[in-house]
C-alpha cells in the first residue's frame, strides 16, 4: 500500500492561493491523466466495495462522478449520481447542508437506490464533511443502507472525519491519502 500512496501523492499537485489566497489546492488533474495512477486509484477504491459488500457507488458531484463510475464499473456494481439541487429530471429526494459562507442542496433520483442496497459513497477530498454528511442523510432517506464512504484524501486538519462518525454510524470511511 505504501507504493499506491506514494504513486498517488506524486501525481498531486499543489497549486497555492487557489481559490483564494492562503488555500493549498490539492489538485488531482495529474493523477487522472496519468493512467497508471488511475488505474491503481480505481483498483484500490474497487478493493473497498468488495470488502464493504457494496452493491452500489454513490459518486459525489463532480469529481466524486470521476472516481466513482470506473469503481462501480471495476467492482461490477451500480453508480448512483448524487448531483447539486436542480441538476436531476424527475423525482428526487433533496437535502441541504451548510457550507463555510452559506448553504446547498444535493439531489439523487428517488428511484436509484432502494432498501436492498448497500451503498459506498465515493468522492475525491474529505475536508469538513458537509456534503458527505448530506449525501449520507440522502441515502438512508432512499431506504439503502451505508456500506462507507472511500476518499482519495483526507484533509485531517478539518476534522470531517470527526463530523462524519455519527452519520456513519459504524460504517467504515476509508481514505487513501490523508494530508
Amino acid at each position: 500500500m505504501t507504493d499506491i500512496r506514494e504513486l498517488l501523492l506524486s501525481r498531486i499537485r499543489d497549486v497555492a492561493d487557489y481559490p483564494e489566497p492562503g488555500v493549498m489546492f490539492k489538485d488531482i488533474t495529474p493523477l487522472l491523466a496519468d493512467p497508471a495512477a488511475f488505474t491503481a486509484l480505481t483498483d484500490a477504491l474497487a478493493e473497498t466495495v468488495e470488502h464493504t459488500g457494496a452493491t452500489k457507488v454513490v459518486g459525489l458531484e463532480a469529481r466524486g462522478f470521476i472516481l466513482g463510475a470506473p469503481v462501480a464499473v471495476r467492482a461490477g456494481v451500480g453508480f448512483v449520481p448524487v448531483r447539486k439541487a436542480g441538476k436531476l429530471p424527475g423525482a428526487t429526494l433533496r437535502q441541504a447542508y451548510d457550507l463555510e459562507y452559506g448553504s446547498a442542496e444535493i439531489e439523487v433520483h428517488a428511484e436509484d437506490l432502494t432498501e436492498r442496497d448497500r451503498v459506498l459513497v465515493v468522492d475525491d477530498v474529505l475536508a469538513t464533511g458537509g456534503t458527505a454528511e448530506a449525501s449520507l442523510e440522502l441515502i438512508r432517506r432512499a431506504g439503502a443502507e451505508i456500506a462507507g464512504l472511500a476518499v482519495l484524501m483526507e484533509l485531517a486538519f478539518l476534522n470531517g472525519r470527526t463530523r462524519l462518525e455519527p452519520a456513519l454510524a459504524g460504517a467504515p470511511l476509508e481514505a487513501l491519502l490523508t494530508v
